[in-house]
């Protein structure tokens, strides 16, 4: 084990070259300013101005005193935070090539989350792993999915009529559902599933943490990763290595719960078993095994989160707006009938339905910034300079609530998103799913599959406040978890 005496130089030496690196960088762009953004002090930046909690709320405001485009910096990081649609419009999707990449973040890796495309830098590894995924998450592959997702949700109804006051674990449970059967053809109650849901829920959690500037000090101070988990300030080691675990286990169970099935001659048609048979038909590499369990642990691990947690939010809006729901209701039984359950093929004439799904992500969106992306290259934008490997933060919840787009925005109002005859507007963009190239893959199954919650929940259940019991409703409070999904 390295000493104190030994580690003390080597931190102050690091910490110089960090300021050197600095400081070369600000004398070679000196000719032109950086984006506004609150003042840096000597050295250190922004560091002290850099949230730990709800730093989406801070740099909305820091919108409304700089402008739409805000630059910080710490430690020589760059920082560059879009609070609209149409910045990030024009740099995430008009200038792609160069706003495509992911920042390097330390915890990322350390905590064994450097398998997921997502949030990996642009790459070969990036590409193939991104390409296989687009296979069978693209647009038009979702339909075939659509009779699993339908066959869930109608046991998720089973669950609600069963135990209403289990929602929340109802809604976590079909989300994983959906997944386990369509990714690895198989039930969740045969992987004992409860246990699973839980663990995933955890693993993403913790990454969803910890992965924001300012929320972890590895990500600010990166050296520190080379520091024994006993120096000060650097516990986060065993944080990582507890999650590193934890995501192990996440991938590699279901992983092994196919092939055992394959060996066995049982199991069902699932995507996974598909690419396994594929590969064994070309010789068995076990690299592109490797690269088949990274893309299903990431469709396994992306979507259970937010689906759930989405239709969370959904159930206690509902609750809070009867006259939404109640008006939704009409519309249900209007267009599907009485005594029916709707299918996919009547959404296009569900048009308030689709307003208030719109709304559902838009009031309060579980994730507050789209993943964050990186500059690839210098970049001047309206005459201020972005440096490479600048972190570019989308700010979703500063462009949702956009008062010039969204007059009121705190009001949940589905009204918003139709024209005065009750048809759809033209603003049909999640911006949750993110921008350009990065853009969330999996945006077109967790569409499918929360509106079909959604209208199927609302034909067959009212939601109202629970009551204490002298018989009086229980206000809700609304107040959400911090943290990369809300």
């Amino acid at each position: 084990m390295a000493s104190a005496d030994y580690l003390l130089p080597v931190a102050v030496s690091a910490i110089l070259l960090a300021v050197v690196g600095l400081l070369q960088r600000r004398k070679a762009t000196s000719r032109l300013p950086f984006p506004p953004g609150p003042k840096p002090r000597f050295l250190v930046g922004n560091l002290f101005d850099i949230p730990t909690e709800m730093p989406w709320i801070t740099y909305t405001e820091w919108g409304k005193q700089y402008g739409d485009v805000v630059h910080a910096q710490v430690f020589g990081q760059h920082i560059l935070i879009l609070n609209s649609v149409k910045a990030a419009t024009k740099l995430l999707e008009k200038r792609a090539t160069i706003y495509s990449d992911r920042s390097k973040i330390p915890i990322v890796s350390l905590t064994g989350w450097d398998f997921n495309f997502v949030i990996i830098p642009y790459s070969d590894k990036w590409r193939e792993r991104r390409r296989l995924f687009h296979q069978y998450f693209r647009r038009d592959a979702i339909p075939a999915y659509h009779p699993v997702y339908l066959r869930k949700i109608r046991d998720l109804l089973r669950g609600l009529l069963s135990t209403p006051a289990d929602f929340a674990t109802h809604t976590k449970t079909m989300s994983a559902a959906i997944i386990l059967d369509s990714i690895y053809g198989c039930d969740i109650k045969s992987m004992r599933g409860d246990r699973f849901v839980r663990l995933t829920e955890e693993a993403a959690e913790r990454l969803t943490e910890n992965i924001l500037p300012g929320a972890c000090i590895v990500n600010t101070l990166p050296f520190l990763r080379h520091f024994p988990s006993w120096f000060p300030g650097c516990s986060f080691h065993k944080f990582a290595r507890d999650t590193r675990d934890l995501v192990d286990e996440m991938k590699n169970a279901p992983f092994d719960f196919v092939k055992q099935n394959m060996r066995n001659g049982s199991g069902r048609p699932s995507v996974l078993r598909e690419l396994l048979e594929r590969n064994d038909a070309h010789g068995g590499s076990r690299e592109q095994e490797e690269v088949m369990k990274d893309v299903t642990g990431v469709a396994y691990a992306a979507a259970v989160d937010t689906t759930a947690t989405t239709l969370i939010v959904f159930i206690m809006v509902m609750a809070l707006h009867p006259e939404v729901a109640k008006k939704a209701q009409n519309e249900l039984d209007a267009v599907v009938g009485l005594g029916f359950l709707p299918e996919f093929e009547h959404r296009s004439a569900l048009p308030y339905c689709e307003a208030v799904f719109r709304e559902i992500f838009r009031w309060r969106p579980i994730l507050p910034f789209a993943v964050p992306h990186a500059t690839s290259d210098d970049d001047i934008y309206e005459g201020y300079f972005i440096p490479k490997g600048t972190m570019v933060l989308p700010n979703v919840w500063a462009m949702v609530h956009d008062e010039a787009m969204y007059p009121n925005p705190d009001k949940f109002h589905p009204e918003r998103f139709l024209n005065a005859d009750g048809q759809l507007n033209g603003d049909d963009q999640i911006l949750g799913f993110g921008f350009g190239r990065r853009a969330c893959a999996g945006r077109y199954a967790a569409d499918a599959t929360v509106w079909a919650t959604i209208v199927s929940v609302l034909s067959t259940f009212d939601i109202t406040k629970a009551k204490d019991e002298t018989g009086k409703e229980i206000e809700i409070e609304l107040v959400f978890a911090d943290g990369g999904v809300r």
